[in-house]
């Protein structure tokens, strides 16, 4: 089964001595691909254990929102005041806050 792929993991397979089988994707495919890169890219920061792989994960994911923010067609600026907005209404997560529940 395949997968989404960075745009020079083609060249770098043939640079390997590997020929590699590939299509373009439609728009529908695409947006569902990055769904589930998105998905991906999120599990392997959660397993990540160190520093380091935790920032190379955390490139990707942020790599994979971007992507998907363009191919929907929204513009950047607007999804960070919807974010600042959300954050002004109900906060955001510096204060590390748990709830476990009601009483």
């Amino acid at each position: 089964m395949g997968k989404l792929v960075r745009d020079k993991i083609p060249e770098i397979i043939k640079q390997d001595g590997k020929e590699p089988i590939v299509r373009l994707l439609n728009n529908e495919e695409y947006l569902l691909e990055l769904k589930r890169k998105l998905l991906e890219e999120s599990a392997e920061f959660v397993k990540a254990t160190d520093l380091t792989s935790m920032k190379e994960e955390l490139a990707d994911v942020l790599e994979v929102i971007q992507a998907t923010i363009v191919a929907i067609g929204f513009d950047l600026q607007e999804i960070q005041r919807i974010q600042l907005s959300k954050q002004k209404d109900r906060g955001g997560f510096k204060e590390q806050i748990y709830w476990e529940g009601n009483k």
